[in-house]
């Protein structure tokens, strides 16, 4: 990821995972490398909770760099770390929208709380993901209402990206040409399309 970060001429960013060993010295390393953030997984199936000491430790670390975290839980943990969540004083990127199932309906709890959640000034979430939320499968279009909700609530806040190369991908294996044509259809409006596509990224990324 560095290598490819440092032959891009300044075009990309990165996002590292890291344990307590890293050093000050470390991470001023991968800073200056154009990592900007770290990620963390609470999902079940990568391991669930974290060490919490890790944790905290990092995220000492980090705000000094002005870099954000990224969380990747399961649906059932939103309601549960929301109160973990809101008191971070950096800001915090929701991976997958919080990879809530669409078939429980926009009305679902954990779904709820993450609106809620989105109301916090420094919580981002990525309306990606889709592959991973959607009950129907391809071409994933019982997803958009999720992603449309998320952006409405927060749209200075939300980010877009495919997953490519899709680790851990679960039931559906997508096209990635399905997923991009899922953003017109999630934001119609060019000026708000390019806020989540262009400008939000550049923000929380640092770009110029």
């Amino acid at each position: 990821m560095l290598d490819a970060i440092a032959t891009s001429g300044g075009q990309y960013r990165g996002i590292a995972i890291v344990d307590g060993s890293f050093t000050e010295k470390d991470y001023a390393a991968l800073h200056e490398g154009g990592i900007r953030g770290v990620r963390f997984n609470f999902v079940s199936h990568l391991g669930g909770m974290p060490d919490m000491n890790v944790f905290n430790h990092v995220l000492q670390r980090i705000q000094p760099l002005g870099w954000h975290l990224v969380v990747h839980l399961d649906a059932a943990d939103i309601v549960e770390l929301t109160g973990l969540l809101r008191a971070l004083s950096l800001p915090f990127v929701i991976d997958h929208m919080g990879r809530v199932n669409a078939g429980a309906g926009l009305e679902q709890g954990p779904f709820r709380a993450l609106l809620e959640l989105m109301k916090v000034g420094n919580c981002w979430v990525k309306v990606c993901g889709a592959e991973r939320v959607s009950a129907a499968g391809s071409p994933f279009v019982d997803a958009i209402p999720f992603a449309q909700a998320l952006v409405n609530a927060a749209p200075d806040r939300v980010l877009w990206g495919t997953d490519w190369p899709h680790p851990n991908v679960g039931r559906h294996m997508p096209n990635d040409g399905d997923l991009v044509d899922l953003v017109p259809l999630i934001v119609p409006d060019e000026a708000l399309r390019r806020k989540l596509l262009v400008h939000n990224p550049a923000s929380l990324y640092g770009w110029g």
